[in-house]
Formats: structure tokens, sequence, C-alpha cells
């Protein structure tokens, strides 16, 4: 984008054919998520399945990629198979500033190839490539093909799905250059459904920044916040798995399926202990100079007579959770085990930390058939959770494929929604803090906790909660969001993009975008996210939560579902508001 066009790369997989479109009419949409919620709005048919060829995979980068520190993110939006309705993920490490240099804003994906491929794309346009080879192979072993095949090692993204994409696991993801994901809401299930193993994307395009002097003042007046205060250091020092002892310390850690929400073997899964016996290094994605991907060394050995292999893995909170204290793993090496069997499958690893940790209840209930399950679900088991999930993608009867299909298929096949970790139909994050996250996690548009900062909200006050005040925190929070993931900037430096400092920003490299505009633009992705949503069967009025909620203490305090409920009728009275504007 050079503030004047938006080229855009739309890719027949049917066809086998691409065209570049130049669209003056989304520029004032920014990028991101702002670009890719119209190009879908453009394609999307809400009567067909999710998983039918005609429905489109929308990439979008934003105007800052390449120029200032942090905007690393990659927007994906797409009818998720997960929930049946929107879905949205970022992911970060090269595929934005691969994108950018290959000469494209953004990518519409469609139709379905008549057998496995893989895409090269890059300033020259689009290759349609025989990856039936690579069909079958796990997400590691297609990544090492790739990178011995295919040009532009340096400035080239590689992402691909594993076995779990190919048979549509409904919460299957994208693997990103290895550490990071597009993971939530199984964008790796369409990638399957069209037969499409992977994309390699390369350029080396420049774009030339105009007014040097004032772009160089903003950049290292941005820089300098990120590098030399604390705004970002935590996020270096133990990144998030710091969370695991600062949560688990307030009540607010969820450990076996919530059953609690402290987990009495959390110091040794604590961000501390994977530091001090598991961190090998820290990396980056490109454009960002924080290093927040903690990757650990797990040694095992594989044979006798002292036959030993190392393997890196990446590990952040989320993972911790959702594959330690919420299944009772309590040891480092079991939870990098699972984390490493989600990985080479491509399984979002926090549905199948919730499902599984469901299951093992369920179990516990006997609402499962035992002769289906074929392997013993215990807490604090690996071994059992470990064969379950190479379940859950081989899919050998009707349980695993009614499992493979995410937590909500499952209860309503087996039962159990009295303890079923959903919110808005999608398997709940870490945080059990209070009323702030269940309702932000289960009314904002992904049915995410990075909505719209639920969670914060309840560590900042302290359980007071007054309903107008929270749906007003919640619903502002999420249309700024909107902005920072038009923009595409990696939502820990939320602090530092504030209102000011983002307009002078798009300022310096030519966007004339003022803080009322920017606001205006996040109400109205907000609007038109909310219209494809219930266009595509979604009633925010028909969101229930479960009663594990409100039987197992959030930070201390037992909550209540009439006051839960409350909040509920006032968010979408107030949504309604925004949406008629």
């Amino acid at each position: 984008m050079d503030g004047q066009v938006v080229r855009i790369l739309k890719v027949d997989l049917t066809a086998q054919s691409f065209t570049v479109e130049e669209r003056h009419d989304l520029v004032d949409s920014l990028g991101g998520v702002g670009t890719g919620t119209r190009l879908l709005a453009e394609s999307l048919d809400p009567e067909s399945p999710p998983l039918d060829p005609r429905q489109p995979i929308v990439l979008s980068i934003g105007p800052l990629t390449t120029i200032f520190p942090l905007a690393t993110k990659t927007a994906a939006v797409f009818r998720s198979p997960l929930t049946g309705e929107w879905g949205e993920s970022y992911a970060g490490m090269r595929l934005a500033f691969a994108l950018r240099f290959s000469g494209y804003d953004a990518v519409v994906i469609t139709g379905r190839a008549a057998r496995p491929v893989y895409l090269v794309l890059s300033p020259a346009g689009v290759r349609f490539e025989d990856g039936r080879g690579l069909w079958g192979l796990s997400v590691d072993d297609t990544g090492r093909l790739l990178r011995e095949w295919e040009p532009g090692r340096g400035h080239r993204s590689i992402i691909r799905i594993g076995p779990a994409g190919e048979r549509c696991v409904a919460f299957a993801g994208v693997n990103v250059d290895t550490f990071r994901h597009f993971g939530r809401l199984g964008l790796g299930a369409l990638f399957g459904s069209k037969n499409l193993k992977a994309l390699v994307v390369h350029g080396e395009l420049s774009y030339p920044i105009k007014n040097l002097r004032a772009y160089r003042e903003v950049y290292e007046d941005i820089y300098r916040r990120v590098v030399h205060t604390e705004i970002m250091r935590k996020y270096h020092g133990l990144g998030t798995p710091a969370n695991v002892s600062i949560l688990n310390g307030v009540g607010a850690l969820p450990t076996r399926n919530l059953q609690a929400s402290s987990f009495e073997n959390a110091e040794a899964i604590s961000g501390e202990t994977f530091a001090e016996q598991r961190l090998m290094r820290k990396l980056a994605c490109t454009g960002c100079p924080v290093g927040c991907i903690h990757v650990a060394l797990l040694r095992r050995q594989f044979a006798p007579d002292h036959e030993y292999e190392s393997v890196t893995l990446a590990y952040d909170y989320e993972l911790i959770y959702a594959l330690g204290s919420l299944l009772g793993i309590g040891n480092t090496d079991d939870v990098l085990r699972l984390i490493e069997k989600v990985e080479l499958l491509g399984l979002d690893a926090i549905t199948t930390g919730v499902l599984l940790a469901w299951a093992t209840e369920a179990c516990e209930k006997a609402l499962l058939p035992p002769n289906e399950l074929g392997v013993t679900l215990a807490f604090g088991h690996a071994e059992g959770y470990l064969a379950a999930i190479d379940n859950l993608v081989i899919q050998p009867n009707d349980l695993y494929q009614t499992l493979a299909r995410g937590l909500a298929a499952a209860v309503r096949r087996y039962g159990g929604e009295d303890f079923a970790l959903l919110l808005g139909g999608h398997e709940m994050a870490g945080y059990h803090t209070g009323y702030g996250f269940l309702l932000g996690h289960a009314v904002g548009a992904r049915h995410s906790h990075l909505c719209n900062d639920g969670y914060g909200f309840d560590q900042r006050f302290k359980g007071q909660v007054v309903p107008e005040k929270l749906v007003e925190h919640l619903l502002t929070e999420e249309c700024w969001r909107n902005v920072l993931n038009s923009l595409c900037v990696c939502l820990f430096a939320r602090a530092v993009y504030d209102e000011a400092t983002t307009v002078r920003a798009l300022r310096s490299i030519g966007l004339d975008w003022d803080v009322d505009g920017l606001h205006k633009l996040g109400r109205e992705i907000l609007r038109l996210k909310v219209q494809l949503k219930q266009a595509m069967g979604f009633d925010y009025r028909k969101i229930r939560f479960s009663s594990r909620f409100f039987q197992t203490p959030a930070m201390g305090k037992k909550l209540r579902k009439d006051i839960l409920d409350n909040l509920l009728d006032h968010y979408c009275r107030a949504l309604d508001d925004l949406v008629r504007a």
C-alpha cells in the first residue's frame, strides 16, 4: 500500500490461475483486518458451509509493515470450520515482510485444487507446484523440504499445514516459519479442504520513504520506547510464561478442566522453571527488536545404548496452560512433549488442551464410549493424552470424528455442557479472572481474550463490576484493537502504539489520518464483523455460560450466573446501538 492503491493477489485453485487487482476503494480500510474484513464480505457465501471450495481465505498486511518496529503481523480472515462463523487469526515471523516485498497488500484464495499443491508467491505472480510428495508429512518435514526446494533464503516465508489440516480437523492451524502460527479457529482445515499444503512467499521489492526526516523522527521515538523503556521488557525476559506464577498466585490459573483455579505444581511449569531448565534461545519476528519467542530444548532418548536427540520447541503461557495445568501436567518435559505433538500434527494447542480436559472429565462421568476411546485419559498422565492427540487426527471411529469437530460438537453429541469450557462456542484461553474475561471472551468477534482485554479489566478493578463501565471498556477496546490489527501491529506493543503515536506514524509515511478517523474506522470494522457473524447464523443473545465458571472461584471469589447474564444483556443492547449507528 502506497496510500493511493491496494494491490490484491487473487488465486483460484480450481482453475490454477491468478489475477492482480489494484483497488483504490480499499485505501480507507487501512490494511490488515480492515481490508481483510471487506474482502471477505465480497467473497463469502454465508449459505454454504465453511469448507465449501468457494469460501475464501484472506491474508492481509498493514501500511506500517516493513517500516516501523513491531508492525510484524499478517491478518487471516475466513469462515471458521470450528464455530461456523467469523474466523480471524494473526501470525508473525517473516510472512508480513515477505508479502510486502512480493508486492501484495492482500491475498485472496478460493477454489479447490484437483490434487495437493503448494503455491510459490513472488513479484512475478504465482507458481502452482505439485504437493503430493508433501501430503501426509508433518509440519517440520514439510518446512525442511520446502527450504531445500524453493528460492529466497533469508527473505522468504514458508507457511504450511500438517496432517491435522489435511484431514480437516476443525481446529487445525497453519504453521508460519516454524515458530509462529495462525492457530485458532481452524484456518488449517480450510487449507486442507482446498488441497493446499503450503505457501512459499518471497520477493525483493523496495519501497522508498518520501519524507525520510519525518519518518526517522517517529521511528526513533518508537524504537526508543520499545528498547529503552520498561514497556516491552517483560516480553523479552520470561515472556508470557511469567503468567503461570502470577495467575496461580491470585487464583486465576485454570487447573484440571477448571475444577480448581490454582495448581499445586505450578512452580514446576512456571516461566521461571522453563527459563532456568529448558530455555535455549530467544527469537524475534522480522522487524521486531524485542525477541519474545522463547525456544526450549527437549532432550530425550530414542534408542538403547544412550542414543539421544534434541528437539527445539517454542513455548508460551497459553501452551503451558492448555497442555499443562489444565491437564494436570506438572513437569516441563511432559508439557514440551505435548507441545511437540500438536506442533508436528498442526493443531491449535488451546483447543486441543481444552478438549482433552473435558474428555478426561467426561470419561470420569462415563459419558464417552470406552471401546472407542482406546486410551486411558487421566489428569497428570501425559501418555494417554499423546495417544489421544494422534487419534484426533487419524479419526479411527465416530468418537474421534466428533472430537475432531471441536468441543461444541462433542457436547452436542455426548453431553457434559456443565463442565465444557466454551465461550461463544470457542474453547477458553487461560484466564479465570472474572466477569470481564468471561464476557469479553464470549462476545469478542473472534471469541478470544485478545479481542477486548476483559481479563485486564478484571485484574485492574479486582472484581468491582459496573455493567456500563465494563461494557464500554469492552466495546471501546475492541474497536481500537481493530485499528491496531488493521495496522498489523503486534498487540504486545499496544502500549507503544497509542493514539498519538499511531497518527504520527501514519502521517510520517504520507497517510493523513487523525484520531477521530481511526476510531470511526475501528467502529466500522466491528459493525461489519457483527453483520457478517449474524449472516452466518451467530446470535449474541444465545450465548450460554457453563456452570463450571461459577463453581470454581475466580481470583478468590465465586461468580454469579445472574450477574454475568445481566452483563451480557447490557452488552447486546450496546452492540445493537453501535451496529445501527
